[in-house]
């Protein structure tokens, strides 16, 4: 996870939960709200009695043979959880786990607390190919492309940018030879490429003289844009903060990911038609200029909110 730039504050193993003693307590907490019964020598948990369950039964927490099920250790996560002050608990499922989020739900009510404060994240399986060949992978036979192999091959910004396009809940089809390519058709250069054009453009501004290195930008003054390619721009830069709270919302990445590829591609037709170092009036030149810094900020803020480079060459 480290070489995917994936960095964990706390990363919990199991066995401290019986280290700490927090699975028995977790038991006898549970017993003190009511939530346990004893039926053919296991121990239970009535989810299907919990309020605010979504479970359709009750789930075995310790076995006839005394050892307790995978379940309970969970159940002693999440409480830890809260105990540390967690007001919201996200689990991350792959998509052959579905049916484990109802009763993960109604544990969470088990132990008192509100069931919404619990969300479950599905993902999706993601299918390679290389251009229209699908790569086979087998978990019997052992044949598997690591998530490494994936970033040696196709490189880091690729493989976050790819992930983050699409939602947790729907399929991905990740073209390996389409992440290598180093043309618009690879959604991620489209992207950066907008970035690095921009810094290009700051840099022949300088040699102008239209903006100095390191002087100050020009105060915004909208009326001198006025062609519809710089609407267009405005319009779409002035949506980056409800796109962040979307992202947030979803719990997931993938409207950022695709307001930068709608942005990128609002700057092209505004490149073709509205030239800024060499615009005929000074004053469009520098209201210009503060536009596409503009654009290049939010590329840049949002490329990094993705753990995605920012290239001010290419």
């Amino acid at each position: 996870m480290k070489v995917f730039d994936t960095h964990f504050d706390r990363w919990y193993l199991e066995s401290e939960l019986f280290a700490s003693g927090a699975v028995p307590k977790t038991l006898e907490y549970l017993k003190s709200r009511g939530m346990v019964f004893e039926k053919d020598g296991a121990v239970w948990l009535g989810t299907a009695a919990a309020e605010g369950s979504t479970d359709d039964k009750d789930r075995v927490l310790v076995k006839s043979t005394g050892k307790p099920t995978y379940f309970l250790p969970d159940i002693a996560y999440h409480k830890d959880k809260y105990d540390r002050g967690f007001e919201r608990v996200i689990d991350i499922f792959g998509a052959d786990h579905h049916g484990y989020v109802p009763r993960m739900k109604a544990a969470i009510a088990a132990l008192g607390k509100e069931p919404d404060s619990y969300h479950a994240i599905v993902h999706q399986l993601i299918h390679l190919f290389r251009g229209t060949e699908a790569v086979k992978m087998s978990k019997r036979a052992g044949a598997f492309i690591s998530l490494r192999e994936l970033i040696e091959e196709a490189g880091k910004d690729a493989c976050r940018f790819f992930f983050a396009l699409r939602t947790p809940d729907s399929h991905l089809n990740f073209d390996l030879e389409l992440a290598k390519k180093q043309s618009s058709e690879n959604p991620v250069f489209y992207v950066q490429y907008v970035h690095a054009r921009i810094c290009s453009i700051f840099r022949k501004a300088a040699e102008t003289d239209l903006r100095k290195e390191g002087e100050d930008l020009p105060m915004p003054n909208a009326r001198y844009l006025t062609a519809p390619e710089e609407r267009a721009l405005l319009l779409k830069l002035a949506w980056f903060p409800e796109v962040l709270l979307d992202s947030e919302r979803f719990l997931s990445p993938h409207p950022l990911a695709n307001y930068l590829m709608e942005l990128a591609g609002l700057f092209h037709p505004f490149y073709e038609k509205c030239p800024v170092a060499t615009a005929d009036d000074p004053e469009v030149a520098k209201a210009r200029l503060l536009l596409i810094a503009g654009v290049r900020d939010v590329i840049r803020e949002g490329l990094g909110l993705l753990g995605v480079s920012s290239p001010e060459q290419m």
